[in-house]
């Protein structure tokens, strides 16, 4: 069983969309567009999967763009109206239904400042990558059961 697995999604064309997909590109990731269901199998085959995304910001200075967040993701089978809606928790409940195994999760965001489409990744976001791929690779090598992680929400 693969040890971990890194899936950066959203819009290369996106401005900051592009943040997760461009991380796990850089880290031989799978870099998808959006979660689909094709994922369960990858998923149920790791000991750990690393969501990568960009987030929306919010009021608090930890939401600021370019901030750095991440959460443990728990499997939750509450159905998506759409496929391109699949969360994170979403496919750990499909790859347990379907694959008999989900493993630990974690989603690290990077908080975007723009999502324009044909923008390229802000100033702020830019600079936060290096820090993310930072953090993935420790993730990535921290060994199964050892994620000191907020809790889900």
């Amino acid at each position: 069983m693969p040890s971990a697995l890194i899936i950066g999604y959203g819009n290369p064309l996106g401005g900051d969309d592009a943040a997760g997909y461009l991380a796990a590109e850089s880290l031989g990731g799978l870099a998808v567009h959006q979660l689909t269901p094709e994922l369960a199998e990858p998923i149920a085959r790791a000991a750990r999967v690393i969501f990568v995304d960009a987030a929306v910001a919010g009021q608090a200075s930890a939401c600021q763009p370019g901030a750095i967040r991440e959460r443990a993701i728990i499997p939750d089978p509450q159905p998506a109206a759409f496929t391109h809606h699949l969360t994170p928790e979403a496919l750990l409940a499909m790859a347990q239904f379907l694959y008999g195994h989900a493993p630990e999760a974690v989603l690290v965001t990077i908080t975007a400042a723009s999502f324009e489409p044909g923008a390229p990744l802000s100033a702020r976001a830019g600079a936060a990558l290096p820090a993310v791929l930072h953090r993935l690779l420790e993730l990535r090598d921290q060994p199964a059961g050892h994620l000191p992680l907020p809790p889900a929400p």
